[in-house]
């Protein structure tokens, strides 16, 4: 008999050979009618995949991320499938699934191509094949027979991912005509796939190689009841109105300028008044938790970067160096804060008594991407991160580790981010080298983020891989109105660039010993925080955040003296606003105000000029009636103390 544990710590024991599946079914009919794929040992396999012996044990489903991917995946092999029957001597290169959805890159061969006008037919041949019920089948192959089967196949991407493979650890999956090379895991067949909708279609080089085959590369998306695919695009169609770049230009928030370059954003002043607010919020909260402010410059000597190891991991990365008239001086405009701060901690000697000292700054950092990455604000090439570094003692780390978490959370209530996971990023225990430092000092470091989290009662996820280059994360994943997940705040604990710049305090015994770095940024970047910000509201800020919270609209000239006294009176109180004083009808100036997204219009004529009232309309609601001014006042006051 099988031991088997399942995620509540309850036990099962089922026969020798059982199967994910079996496991299901001895939970429920309906769970087992539902399994897509499973967890064994934490690690994603096929639901009909025999079990080991003492295994701990999840099912998947449509609902879990990874049901999902697994999901996906077999849809890529699905539409691969289809690819074949469609268009035969297709080249098939790699096929995975992405957040939403799966892509599969082919070579078709010359003189053909894929439009989207090709789209039905395919997305037709998909759906006639998933109706076959198709089982994926897994099987073990030898290197020597799968450099046969593809030899044979005259496919050249797959031979060329065989090189790297070691034998004994290949396999293959065949569903339906169709046989790939793939480690899995994949669902039980295809019948549960009911609805498929291409998306996009593009040209990527094999690899990522400009010098190598340029390949065609398919995106879709596959659901396992029609309605999800409705839902699916219509939630589509929500975001491209929620676009921050379409309503940043609406909004009149930023811009961009050839002249100035690709990915350097202009704000103008609706949108500087946002950034500045932002700051100011963060500031505040900042010098209540005894951060201190500093300043440092938009570039550095190379030797600093080369210390701190981002001339290393970041330098291809980055802007060309800035070359001066003294021979072999370079600078390069800074792509990271925290070596700036590093040198800051070294101005004067540290006790253990005056730590932990936490150093911020909004500063400004630059990194080459490519023309193609760049898009709107969420990725550019100059970009302001709230930047803080804490220098603390080891047995300081945990506390002030959960100090910053609380001021994370902080922002995300005052912004009405209700919905995310932290997620634990760790190194990848097969790939070290990608990393600088101790594995004493990582494991640390990574307790330390573990131990945190849960006694903050966060809900987590783990990813290996994920850390920084000198250390593991704590990111915090946002999902906004419409169910997107967006990476934000990021939390990080560093035990190497302390070593790296030799930073020291004074200990109780008078020793020397290395303070702990800690790396926050709750924002991230005041630029990807203000374009997730914008798609998650739709433009409509919260109330203490927007640029203008009120507009009054005199009905005509006559009325524009009382306008302004309104807008004063308003000021005195802290309120942001202005007055259409344009010669157009009241209707015309209700409509553009509504579609500037403030929140309250004031309309002011003849009756509120001689009772000293304000007639008050609610962006979005219409009509509040007329009140006095004090009214007012107190109503937007007291909206915006609930609201921090």
């Amino acid at each position: 008999m099988l031991n088997i544990t399942l995620p509540d710590g309850s036990q099962r024991q089922l026969a020798d050979g059982a199967t994910g599946y079996d496991v299901a079914a001895s939970i429920s009919e309906g769970l087992a009618r539902n399994a897509l794929a499973v967890t064994v040992n934490g690690e994603v396999r096929d639901l009909h995949r025999a079990l080991p012996d003492n295994a701990t044990v999840s099912i998947l489903t449509w609902n879990d991320p990874s049901g999902k991917s697994t999901y996906w995946h077999s849809s890529a092999h699905l539409m691969a499938e289809a690819l074949e029957a469609l268009y035969p001597g297709v080249k098939l290169a790699i096929g995975p699934a992405i957040e939403n959805g799966f892509y599969y890159d082919v070579d078709l061969g010359e003189g053909r191509s894929i439009s989207s006008e090709d789209f039905p037919e395919i997305e037709k041949k998909m759906l006639e094949l998933a109706k076959n019920k198709s089982r994926y089948e897994r099987k073990e192959v030898s290197k020597a027979d799968a450099i046969a089967y593809f030899t044979e196949k005259q496919d050249p991407y797959k031979l060329e991912l065989l090189e790297n493979l070691e034998d004994g650890n290949i396999t293959f999956y065949t569903q339906g005509n169709f046989t790939d090379l793939c480690r899995g895991p994949h669902i039980p067949d295809t019948g549960t796939i009911k609805a498929a909708k291409l998306m996009n279609v593009g040209g990527v080089f094999w690899r990522g190689d400009a010098n190598r085959q340029q390949l065609t590369r398919v995106y879709g998306i596959t659901f396992p009841k029609a309605k999800d695919l409705t839902e699916y695009l219509e939630r589509l169609e929500e975001a491209k109105r929620r676009d921050h770049r379409k309503l940043g230009k609406e909004l009149k928030l930023f811009a961009f300028s050839e002249k100035v370059g690709a990915g350097l954003p202009l704000w103008l002043p609706k949108g500087t008044a946002l950034r500045e607010r932002l700051e100011q919020f963060l500031r505040k909260a900042q010098v209540k938790a005894g951060y201190l402010p500093v300043v440092t410059p938009h570039i550095g000597a190379k030797e600093l970067y080369v210390t701190s190891g981002h001339y290393e991991k970041y330098g291809a990365d980055s802007f060309q160096p800035i070359k001066t008239p003294n021979p072999g001086e370079e600078f390069f405009l800074k792509p990271m804060n925290c070596p700036h701060h590093c040198e800051i901690y070294k101005t004067e000697p540290r006790s253990y008594r005056d730590l932990p000292v936490r150093f911020a700054e909004f500063g400004t950092v630059y990194r080459y991407e490519q023309s193609g990455e760049l898009h709107g604000l969420t990725r550019v090439r100059g970009f302001t991160q709230d930047d803080a570094h804490l220098f603390c003692r080891p047995d300081q780390v945990k506390d002030e580790f959960m100090k910053v978490i609380d001021i994370v959370l902080y922002v995300l209530k005052a912004l009405d981010f209700n919905d995310f996971t932290a997620q634990i990023s760790l190194r990848d225990p097969e790939n070290k080298a990608k990393y600088i430092g101790t594995d004493e000092n990582w494991a640390l470091a990574e307790s330390a983020i573990i131990e945190a989290a849960a006694e903050k009662g966060l809900t987590t996820t783990t990813e290996l891989g994920e850390a920084a280059f000198y250390g593991p994360k704590l990111d915090f994943m946002v999902r906004d109105a419409i169910g997107r997940r967006w990476q934000l705040g990021t939390i990080q604990v560093d035990y190497n660039l302390p070593e790296r710049f030799d930073l020291e305090y004074t200990a109780a015994d008078n020793s020397k010993q290395r303070p702990v770095m800690i790396h926050r940024a709750p924002f991230g970047s005041l630029e990807r925080f203000v374009a997730v910000l914008i798609e998650h509201c739709g433009g409509n800020f919260p109330l203490w955040l927007t640029p203008e919270q009120f507009i009054v609209l005199p009905i005509s000239d006559k009325y524009s003296d009382y306008a302004y006294q309104v807008k004063a009176q308003l000021e005195q109180h802290d309120l942001r606003g202005t007055v259409d004083g344009r010669d157009e009808r009241i209707g015309r100036k209700i409509r553009d105000a509504e579609m500037g997204k403030i929140p309250y219009l004031l309309v002011v004529g003849e009756k509120e000029a001689q009772d000293n009232i304000i007639s008050v309309r609610k962006h979005g609601e219409g009509d509040l009636g007329s009140m006095p001014l004090a009214d007012f006042v107190k109503s937007v006051q007291s909206q915006m103390v609930e609201a921090m």
